[in-house]
């Protein structure tokens, strides 16, 4: 059906009782619909999903996308999309599940990105990182309250007229992974195949890692302009992310540097235990790493890029349904899983029963011996003597070099006189030389003055949707405090400034912020909060 048409149809309907109207269609997918409609209770605008597939006949379902639904409603956060309401009613005689939700006005990422590609081949990593983080910041919170997202995609992540980051459709997944009797009887794994942790596409339970395998594919599309795994076919996406490896980012775009591939690297490990550990220690690397990309060149996407790594040709047999184990075709290896049962638990964090009809995680396996060596030769026995001695006297060459370090350091003469010289020729905060020295990494730093925030971003600061005497904070948080501080005496809005000791941003970079990007406050009775960066190391 096209937007028009569906546009046509559900004019002037309503649902919650006449409550909220529904307006113009913002999107429409395969299992649900996305319309803005006014809430005549609260007078204000509202977006309302609506499932339009046979998921609304089935009450297990109904019952489980209500409470995962009140559950995702406690969720309150700048970054997340809040969730007002939800219930059912009937429409064109199909009973339909929907959930009243905080209207964005923006666009999905995933338009922000083709915008990008189109312009530069891929985003600028800043800017990547910098969605990357909020991203990261919302789900840190949802885990804590023990929600695991299951679909992070850039369809899923808005961008406001100010460049807020607002993720959506938390719970919803797992309430159509849950609940629906009919796709556990078929083995269904629910999610986009593209975005699938391995442990998902093999029908396991999850946890908060399997969302962080998810940003780093986002991440890596971010910085690419492409996804690491594709195929024509779910089945081999899915092979793909269980046993493919990814290419390095830099191989298609030759401006990121070694820091942020290894940081995508560990986003995209197969074992969940060799992932971060958190959302929050995730969100920290993409901070730090932040710091060292900032006026790196725009993308370079490489001509000769490798292809995208695929799983194509593969057997179903490889991934048999939830309900039996199949056997490999011919000259397909089984698929190793090489890892063990969820072990991460976030403070508060429940680790989730696995759906109806799918099995319990079955504990690590070794992988298989290696098979005997090959009976040698009388052919190749001088040979292997031969490098059989070679290896000796390499080895005792290493101990006896190892011997005479110790012995040097332990006190030779030599030893403590480079060492008084390092100390001696150090150069000290102060500019001088100094007993104690300082270390490259303790050095104070200088922030980056180029980093700025316009006067506007204060002066023109929306009103608050809920109270008009209101304004919705800025976002000043990676930017240096000169022109913060430009922006709040623009705005005549009372500010304070703390300090903090760090030296991966630099003196006079903003660290954080009170309010929080996106809340509202009262300018006139609102002391802001700006945390400043010193340039040196914490103690």
């Amino acid at each position: 059906m096209s937007q028009d048409g569906a546009q046509g149809r559900y004019a002037g309907r309503a649902v919650g009782g006449g409550r909220y109207q529904l307006r113009d269609l913002l999107g429409e997918g395969g299992m649900a619909s996305v319309h803005l409609a006014y809430d005549s209770v609260l007078d204000r605008q509202v977006a309302i999903k609506t499932l339009h597939t046979e998921l609304g006949r089935e009450s297990s379902f109904r019952e489980r996308f209500r409470r995962e639904a009140q559950a995702v409603a406690k969720l309150t956060h700048t970054n997340i999309v809040s969730v007002f309401d939800t219930g059912e009613d009937a429409l064109d005689g199909t009973t339909m599940p929907y959930i009243v939700m905080e209207y964005v006005e923006g666009k999905p990422l995933r338009s922000v990105l083709d915008a990008d590609v189109k312009q530069y081949g891929a985003m600028p990593a800043a800017k990547a990182l910098r969605i990357t983080a909020d991203v990261l910041a919302a789900l840190e919170v949802s885990h804590e309250m023990g929600l695991v997202h299951r679909d992070i995609k850039p369809g899923n992540v808005m961008m406001t007229k100010r460049d807020v980051v607002k993720v959506m459709d938390f719970g919803i997944a797992r309430a159509m992974q849950s609940g629906v009797t009919s796709m556990t009887q078929t083995g269904m794994v629910v999610g986009t195949p593209q975005y699938l942790s391995p442990e998902q596409a093999l029908g396991r339970g999850v946890d908060a890692r399997s969302d962080l395998y998810s940003v780093g594919i986002m991440l890596f599309e971010l910085l690419t302009g492409r996804l690491p795994f594709d195929a024509d076919s779910p089945l081999a996406i899915a092979y793909a992310h269980v046993q493919e490896e990814p290419v390095a980012p830099s191989t298609i775009n030759r401006s990121i540097p070694p820091a942020l591939d290894a940081l995508v690297a560990r986003a995209l490990k197969k074992n969940p235990n060799e992932r971060f550990p958190s959302a929050a220690a995730m969100r920290d690397e993409c901070a730090r790493v932040a710091s060292t990309v900032h006026g790196s060149p725009s993308p370079v996407i490489s001509g000769d890029a490798p292809a995208p790594r695929s799983g194509a040709g593969v057997s179903s047999a490889v991934f048999p349904p939830v309900d039996r184990q199949a056997v490999p075709g011919p000259g397909i290896q089984s698929v190793q899983t090489p890892y063990q049962p969820s072990s991460y638990a976030a403070p508060g964090y429940q680790q989730p029963t696995p759906a109806p009809g799918y099995p319990t995680p079955p504990p690590y396996q070794a992988p298989p011996a290696p098979a005997p060596a090959a009976p040698v030769s009388k052919g190749n026995k001088p040979v292997i003597i031969g490098s059989a001695i070679v290896a000796t006297l390499a080895v005792i060459a290493v101990i006896a070099v190892v011997l005479v370090k110790n012995g040097s350091s332990d006190g030779g003469p030599d030893t403590r006189a480079n060492e008084n010289t390092s100390r001696t020729s150090s150069p000290s905060p102060a500019g001088g030389t100094g007993g104690g020295g300082t270390s490259n990494e303790n050095k104070h730093k200088e922030g980056d003055r180029a980093r700025v925030v316009e006067k506007e971003r204060c002066t023109n600061a929306r009103d608050s949707f809920l109270d008009k005497t209101k304004k919705n904070m800025p976002d000043l948080r990676w930017v240096h405090i000169d022109s913060v501080k430009s922006c709040l005496q623009a705005a005549s809005w009372k500010y304070r400034e703390d300090k903090q000791d760090e030296n991966t941003w630099g003196k006079g970079m903003v660290m954080q912020q009170s309010p929080q990007p996106g809340d509202a406050f009262d300018p006139k009775n609102t002391t802001i909060v700006i945390t400043v960066s010193t340039g040196d190391p914490s103690s």
